[in-house]
C-alpha cells in the first residue's frame, strides 16, 4: 500500500514499535561500540541486517548474559556496565501523542496490536523509560495485544509471523494493516497478504492516520 495509507475495509492495525511509536537511533550503538574501541559495529548490526546473534537474542534463544558476553569478547577492555549501556543507547524515547493516537484508533472500533522485534534487555530498559513518562498501564491499554519477538520466539520480517499474530487474533490479513518503519519488514506483511505502509523518516501516524480521529 502506498498514497492513501488506508482503504475501505480496514478493521485493524498492527503498529510496530521503535521509530513509530517510541524514538530510537540506530547510528548510536555504532557510535558508542566504536568509542569502547569495537570499530566495525555496523558490519554487525544496522536497521536493515544483523548477525546471527541478534537474531537469536530477538527469539528469546540466547540468554541475555550469554549476549552480552559476545559484545564484551570485541571490546575485553569494557566493562559490563559500559556494553550494557551501548548497547541501550540506540533508545531514546516514547512519544505519547502517537501513542495517543493509537488510543483514538482503538476507541474508534479498530482493533490494534503491537509487534516489534526486540529483546529483553532492551524491554527491560525502555518499559522503564515510559514508565517515567506515562502512566505504563496506559501505553499497554493502546492495544488489544503487544507482541514482543523475544517472547514468541518469531520476528519480523518473515510472513509467517504476520500470519500467527492474524491467527492468533482471528483476524483477516485483507482486512489488516501493518505499519513499520523498515522497509523489509513492511515486505513481510506485504508477502503475507496484509495492507502495509512504510513509515518514512520525519513521518508520524498521529498525523497519518487523522482521517480516523
Amino acid at each position: 500500500m502506498s498514497g492513501m495509507i488506508l482503504k475501505e475495509g480496514i478493521r485493524n492495525i498492527i503498529f510496530d514499535f521503535g521509530g513509530v511509536l517510541f524514538e530510537i537511533d540506530y547510528d548510536l550503538p555504532a557510535i558508542a561500540f566504536e568509542n569502547l574501541g569495537f570499530g566495525d559495529f555496523k558490519s554487525f548490526y544496522t536497521q536493515a541486517a544483523q548477525n546471527p546473534m541478534f537474531d537469536l537474542l530477538e527469539t528469546g534463544k540466547i540468554e541475555n548474559d550469554k549476549f552480552l558476553d559476545f559484545l564484551n569478547e570485541f571490546v575485553p577492555e569494557a566493562s559490563r556496565e559500559q556494553v550494557l549501556h551501548a548497547w541501550n543507547v540506540i533508545l531514546l524515547r516514547i512519544m505519547p501523542i502517537e501513542v495517543e493516537c493509537v488510543h483514538k484508533i482503538r476507541q474508534s472500533g479498530i482493533r490494534t496490536f503491537l509487534l516489534s522485534n526486540t529483546n529483553a534487555i532492551h524491554v527491560a530498559e525502555f518499559e522503564q523509560m515510559i514508565a517515567k513518562t506515562m502512566d505504563f498501564e496506559l501505553f499497554k491499554s493502546a492495544f488489544e495485544k503487544i507482541y514482543y519477538s523475544n517472547a514468541i520466539g518469531i520476528k519480523k520480517p518473515h510472513p509467517e509471523t504476520f500470519l500467527q499474530v492474524c491467527e492468533w487474533n482471528g483476524l483477516n490479513p485483507a482486512e489488516t494493516l501493518f505499519i513499520d518503519d523498515s522497509a523489509q519488514h513492511v515486505e513481510g506483511a506485504l508477502r503475507a497478504g496484509l495492507h502495509a505502509y512504510h513509515l518514512k523518516p520525519g513521518e508520524r501516524i498521529s498525523e497519518l492516520l487523522k482521517q480516523l480521529l
